[in-house]
């Protein structure tokens, strides 16, 4: 497919501090051990994507992610990495390489994206359709408490978020409506020529935008051309698109005058016998949305399609989750190990869990099923890890328990600490009986012995 592929890779996520810092951008954060821009990466490969331009807020994460890129995926992808300023937005991302893209068609996807949906099945709809947009729509995950929790127990209450509105036409094929972020929670509005092109439309509020979509590009670019304000892929250039998609005749009579009107309803006169053309009152709802060419809208002013939004709903057995919060990442990695660890990559034991042959651990040390351990990492005697992932090369003493958690690499964590629901970044120290819940800990941080704390995050003042 002649399809050019652009990751939007973010940098210094707000809603991931302390996880995120000037050394750790957010596409190098540990997922189940692995940085998660390597989830979208080999998806994409997996759809034979391999020419890619990868999109990163910030010279110096750039570099990084640049360079982890060049040693992790030598002969097996084709990427630039472009550089672009912090904050810009997804829409402010893509201005800044437009001149990067020639292909017909872009495939735009969020670097934090952990998925088994295959791009090549969106871009295949997209084609099919000559969409100028198609947007994979997922189910919504069961979310669960604060997004300043940990990875939540299984104590915890868990209910379903919304997370948009999309009308869908009859087919589920095309996109009729789009209400995002906070229009989420006002009235909601349609358009009466999109209700009457399309007769009935199928409201739904458990759908995710996965962040994933193809796009035409030239549609594209002269959307970002014509809206310089325009932030936000998700909130700005997809609804714009979707509200665009019919054009009222009657207001390109309105502006070119009077006797371009003349001419507007001779047309419609001339061509009521045409099975193209409709009019509510004589002959009822369009039957399908992709059969309008031309109709005529609630007060019998022609409409025409200026294009089509299409979406590609994944199957309710498929795994889509984005990491873009805190709360996210707990979840996905305890998924990662767990109900999805297929998308880890790893061979799991007969106990249901990875632990790297060159990990030590002492006697009457146990590590339950839906656990990881890397590479190079002790745990002294009578240790106890459930549900968790520990990274490589971390030390941790004896009669220490870590349950629900995430601990990054190069850790040390004494003797008689407790930890539960919480994530430790790398380098981490915590001295003698800590006891961490819900907790959040930043890179390089020390906790001195015996402190206990509860739903905090801990960090070092970034110089």
């Amino acid at each position: 497919m002649d399809f050019q592929v652009v990751v939007l890779a973010g940098g210094t996520s707000k809603n991931l501090v302390p996880l995120v810092s000037k050394d750790v951008p957010k596409a190098l954060l540990p997922v189940a051990n692995r940085p998660v821009l390597s989830y979208v990466l080999e998806l994409l490969e997996s759809s034979n994507l391999k020419d890619l331009i990868v999109v990163v807020e910030g010279q110096e994460n750039a570099v990084r992610v640049g360079g982890w890129i060049s040693s992790a995926y030598v002969d097996r992808l084709h990427v630039e990495v472009a550089a672009v300023p912090e904050d810009v937005g997804t829409a402010g991302a893509l201005r800044s390489v437009a001149h990067y893209l020639t292909a017909s068609d872009v495939l735009v996807v969020s670097g934090d994206l952990v998925s088994d949906v295959p791009p090549g099945a969106v871009a295949a709809t997209h084609r099919r359709h000559n969409a100028a947009v198609t947007a994979l729509l997922c189910s919504v995950p069961v979310g669960g408490h604060s997004e300043t929790s940990g990875s939540g127990g299984k104590d915890k209450a868990k209910k379903p978020a919304r997370h948009n509105i999309i009308g869908l036409d009859p087919a589920k094929q095309f996109l009729l409506h789009v209400t995002t972020g906070a229009d989420v929670h006002k009235d909601l509005r349609i358009s009466k020529t999109i209700q009457h092109a399309s007769g009935q439309m199928e409201i739904r509020s458990d759908l995710m935008d996965a962040h994933l979509y193809a796009f035409n590009r030239t549609a594209l670019l002269d959307i970002l051309d014509q809206n310089p304000t325009f932030h936000s892929i998700n909130q700005d250039v997809v609804p714009h698109l979707v509200k665009s998609q019919l054009l009222s005749l009657k207001s390109e009579v309105q502006a070119n005058g009077a006797s371009q009107m003349e001419e507007g309803l001779n047309e419609r006169v001339t061509f009521q016998t045409d099975p193209l053309w409709y009019t509510q009152r004589q002959m009822g709802p369009i039957s399908t949305f992709d059969d309008l060419a031309t109709g005529f809208s609630h007060d019998f002013f022609p409409v025409r399609r200026a294009h089509k939004c299409c979406a590609y709903i994944a199957s309710k057995n498929k795994y889509c989750v984005r990491l873009n919060s805190i709360q996210d990442f707990c979840d996905v990695n305890r998924d990662v190990i767990g109900d999805a660890s297929h998308l880890s990559g790893y061979s799991f034991s007969a106990q249901n869990n990875i632990i790297h042959p060159s990990a030590e651990l002492g006697n009457k040390t146990t590590v339950g099923p839906n656990c990881m351990l890397g590479e190079g990492s002790q745990l002294g005697d009578k240790c106890s890890v459930k549900r968790s992932v520990i990274g490589s090369h971390c030390r941790i003493g004896s009669n220490v328990k870590v349950v629900n958690s995430v601990v990054m690499n190069h850790v040390t964590i004494e003797d008689g600490c407790s930890i539960q629901g919480s994530v430790i970044c790398s380098n981490v120290h915590l001295q003698e009986r800590v006891v961490l819940k819900d907790c959040q800990v930043g890179a390089g941080y020390v906790i001195t012995s015996g402190n206990e704390y509860k739903s905090e995050s801990l960090a070092r003042k970034e110089k």
